[in-house]
């Protein structure tokens, strides 16, 4: 009985660290769609934020959600995934939902197709604090 009480805990603290860590618990915000990607044509100029875009960065363009957001973006087909910080708006393609910076293509491995289908999540956890 002893034993088996240890387990239950030992199991409750483990779900309880991974949702601390965001690995379980649910998205706040959660869509499915084509990702695209954007590079060096537009390196230096002004993105929406205001920054300048760095094709070398983790980065990404969404068209609502807000400045500074870190969305977890996952190829549906491979499982690779990615996580970039949202600085830019677009994309401006009809059935695209998100336009990553090179480096975020290339690190999720879709820079030679173009487009992926993926998922783009957001966690509170994943967030920066303020």
């Amino acid at each position: 009985m002893i034993v088996r009480v240890a387990a239950v805990a030992l199991l409750l603290v483990s779900l309880a660290a991974c949702a601390g860590i965001g690995i379980g618990g649910q998205p706040r915000f959660s869509q499915m769609g084509l990702a695209s990607w954007y590079g060096r044509d537009f390196q230096r100029l002004r993105t929406a934020s205001g920054e300048r875009f760095d094709a070398g960065a983790m980065t990404a363009a969404h068209r609502t959600l807000p400045f500074q957001t870190v969305v977890r973006v996952t190829d549906l087909e491979t499982g690779r995934m990615v996580k970039v910080r949202i600085n830019d708006r677009g994309p401006f393609v009809k059935g695209r939902i998100i336009d990553l910076s090179e480096r975020a293509a290339r690190a999720l491995g879709i820079a030679q197709d173009g487009v992926a289908k993926v998922r783009v999540e957001a966690f509170d956890s994943d967030q920066p604090s303020s």
